[in-house]
Parts: C-alpha cells; structure tokens; sequence
C-alpha cells in the first residue's frame, strides 16, 4: 500500500496504454538517433521517465518545424532528447541555449549533439537558468519550460519579454499527474505553483493558450 502514492504519480495515465500506443503507431517514426538515445538514458541514467519520449518527441518536433524558429531556448536538458527533437525545426542559421544544472550529464547530451546535424548549433549551458538567460542576449522564438517546477512562474516572467511576436511557449508537466485536480495538500509547494502558473498562462494578456493532455500535461502559449 505504501507504493500507491508513488506509482501515482509517476505512471498515471490520462488515457488507456492501447491507446497511447494507437496514437505513437500512426504518428511518426522515432528517428534511429533518438531511439539510441532514449536506450542509453533508460541503461544508465536516473529517472528516465523524465525523457520526453518518442510520441511527445514527434509532437515537440511537428511545433518546432510548424515555428521553423531562428533562436530556441529549453530550460532543462536531461539527456537531451527534447533538445534534438526541437532542433528538427530549426533554421539553418539557427541556435538552441539548453540550460540544465547536472554536469554529471553534459557528456552524454554532447555526444548525441554531435553526432546529430546540429551538434555545432546546440550551446549546453550549466547552472541556474535564472541566472543564464539575461546573459543569453537574444530574442527567443520558442521555448520549452521543463526545469524544476516551483520556478516557471518566474521563468514566464523572465522569458516573455524576450520572445518575439508570434513566438511559442512550451510548458512541460503542468497536469502534474493529475494532482492538479486534487484537494490541495498547503505543503506541496510543487502542485500550488503549477495551478498558480496554468492560471497565469491562461488569464495573462500576452499570450493566448491551449492546454494538451499529452503525456503529464504540454502547454502551448503564443506570444501575442
């Protein structure tokens, strides 16, 4: 009994295992690179449930093509798998800032960088992404919030002066397992900054927004 809250919220699932595997079968293929990477991450990382995966990897890379953003932003690395799946969108003088603050994994994100076609336009950043992105000094057309959670109201403010008109805004985990819809518990700072944020994105006039249940929850905010 002690597992269930646990096995709650990391395996919850919004819509039944067939059908999730209906929606990847007749979505497009994970590319052979990715495939690698996503074994490596489950062979030798911790908590890789944390990779976006092929079906939200194809949803990443069909906005990022439909963007066909010059400069993207992602706030949390991982392994890098999302990082690549955006730069499938990228314009051929394009950049990616991808900030994350656990070197023990910045080797690992090199590797599959380089051996992918935009190794040279990917730039790996280590630290507090609060602290990164006003030295960045560039205007953004996309960006994927996927750090720790109790920062992304701060990391929205942050980064909507710095999107262009038009830009996108990519909010990652924002069902949080469904415990956004439960009673909720006034020490779990994680779950009231989320419903704070997803309030946020919607009521805020800079942005217009629509909330996927993908996965753990993807939000899609476009900057007005």
């Amino acid at each position: 009994m002690g597992l269930l809250p646990l096995q709650k919220i990391y395996t919850m699932h919004f819509i039944s295992d067939d059908l999730q595997d209906y929606a990847s079968n007749h979505s497009a293929d994970e590319p052979k690179l990715l495939a690698a990477l996503n074994r490596e991450t489950y062979q030798k990382v911790l908590q890789p449930r944390m990779l976006s995966g092929h079906f939200q990897g194809r949803v990443l890379s069909m906005i990022a093509k439909l963007a066909n953003p010059q400069h993207i932003l992602e706030i949390g690395t991982y392994t890098g798998y999302a990082t690549l799946s955006l730069a499938e969108g990228l314009r051929t003088d394009g950049t990616i800032d991808t900030i994350d603050i656990k070197e023990e994994l910045q080797d690992l994100q090199r590797k599959y960088f380089d051996l992918s076609p935009w190794g040279s336009q990917i730039f790996q950043h280590l630290g507090e992404a609060l602290d990164i992105i006003p030295t960045l000094n560039k205007k953004f057309d996309l960006v994927f919030i996927d750090a720790d959670k109790e920062n992304y109201l701060n990391y929205f403010e942050m980064i909507v002066p710095l999107m262009n008109k038009g830009g996108i805004i990519l909010s990652d985990n924002v069902l949080w397992s469904g415990k956004v819809l439960e009673p909720l518990n006034e020490k779990d700072r994680t779950t009231k900054v989320l419903l704070d944020y997803n309030r946020l994105i919607k009521e805020d006039p800079r942005v217009e927004t629509v909330l996927l249940p993908i996965r753990d929850g993807l939000t899609v905010s476009r900057v007005i």
